[in-house]
């Protein structure tokens, strides 16, 4: 597996700004996919973001606009820029790493999370 390590969470104020971190053990230029995920209690994990080897990025409609994801291979790390945060994206995000194993078989890693709370 591909250690993963978050950092950024925190309390902002709504309208406010965070910038998450996700760094990885390995290379992530040869990793398939990286992004992040969100969980609130009670709920099931929602995808936020993506970002794949070739630089494509998807996102959730309801982040797009607000919410960046992006890369820098030099530091094996992939950044989510969350901006004009609402109380609702209050949540543990979490990192994940798609690693190609040969074949059509690819390898999930997860990070450990990190606490994003947006007060109102």
């Amino acid at each position: 597996h591909v250690q993963l390590v978050e950092s950024g969470g925190g309390l902002v104020q709504a309208v406010g700004s965070l910038r998450l971190s996700c760094t990885a053990s390995e290379n992530i230029s040869s990793l398939k996919a990286m992004g992040w995920y969100r969980q609130t209690p009670g709920k099931q994990r929602e995808l936020v973001a993506t970002i794949s080897s070739g630089g494509a990025t998807e996102y959730v409609d309801s982040v797009k606009g607000r919410f960046t994801i992006s890369r820098d291979a030099a530091k094996n790390t992939v950044f989510l820029e969350m901006n004009s945060l609402k109380p609702e994206d209050t949540a543990v995000y979490y990192c994940y790493a798609d690693s190609p194993q040969g074949g059509l078989i690819i390898l999930r890693s997860w990070g450990q999370g990190t606490q994003v709370t947006v007060s109102s």
